[in-house]
């Protein structure tokens, strides 16, 4: 299973947008696909559709509790698409995994030899704390969504500190997969020059497909549903099965194949 971590500590710039989207767009391929929602706010389990009466075990469990992530792991409405869901209990597994061996390998741990999916995204929250760096530790790989604005160029330059010193201590085969540039508003010139600064700057590691700032992928999640199911015939929509067309063009050649 390919393991992609959705991280960017500065909130807002679209991480569980993208984590939705991508993960439905995946699972509408042929993907078996799975969500893992690592925010307190459970957003991504909310856009998907999974109430809050429907979380008797989630990944607070799984990290702190340890349950089997089989037992975790609920079905979406999206065929093929399964998630952990995310309970406001998650807020508190920072403190209670402080004093707990490996607790920076307890999701790894639990994703460990789990051959049910072919590729599983984790949604993190806007930080860089205990929760975020156990999905960098499990993760394979690292998609980075970035609002086209001045202050996140300077959120990314701390992200990518983080990332290398993950590699030197934990998890030395991470790498990122790609930035994904969103909010994309081309009738503003600020948009333009961060894309260009952020292009400069990572060159072919930024993904040519852009996330544009669309209304309906706002309204989707007030309606439990990913932007995709709501309006696949709207931008955003369409912008996201680009991207995810364009993530699988940069999976490893035997992640494809498998």
């Amino acid at each position: 299973m390919l393991t992609i971590a959705i991280a960017n500590q500065k909130g807002g710039v679209g991480k569980t947008t993208t984590a939705i989207n991508m993960a439905t767009a995946m699972a509408a391929t042929g993907w078996r696909t799975l969500l893992i929602d690592l925010d307190p706010q459970g957003n991504a389990s909310t856009g998907m559709g999974v109430g809050s009466e429907s979380r008797d075990q989630s990944s607070y469990d799984l990290l702190v509790d340890e349950i089997p992530l089989a037992d975790a792991m609920i079905e979406t409405s999206i065929p093929g698409l399964d998630i952990v869901p995310a309970t406001q209990d998650l807020s508190g597994a920072e403190v209670e995994l402080v004093t707990v061996e490996e607790r920076t390998a307890r999701l790894r741990k639990a994703l460990a030899n789990h051959t049910v999916h072919d590729v599983c995204f984790i949604d993190c929250p806007p930080s860089l704390g205990l929760l975020t760096l156990n999905a960098l530790c499990a993760a394979d790989t690292l998609l980075v969504p970035l609002q086209c604005e001045f202050f996140a160029l300077e959120g990314l330059s701390q992200l990518l500190q983080t990332v290398e010193q993950v590699q030197q201590r934990f998890n030395p085969s991470l790498d990122i997969i790609g930035v994904a540039l969103t909010m994309y508003d081309r009738r503003n010139r600020l948009t333009d020059q961060v894309s260009d600064d952020v292009r400069e700057c990572l060159g072919s590691l930024v993904f040519e497909t852009v996330i544009p700032r669309n209304v309906r992928l706002s309204e989707a999640p007030s309606h439990g549903l990913p932007a995709l199911v709501y309006d696949h015939s709207c931008t955003g929509s369409r912008a996201y099965i680009a991207l995810a067309r364009e993530l699988i063009g940069r999976f490893p050649p035997e992640r494809k194949a498998a």
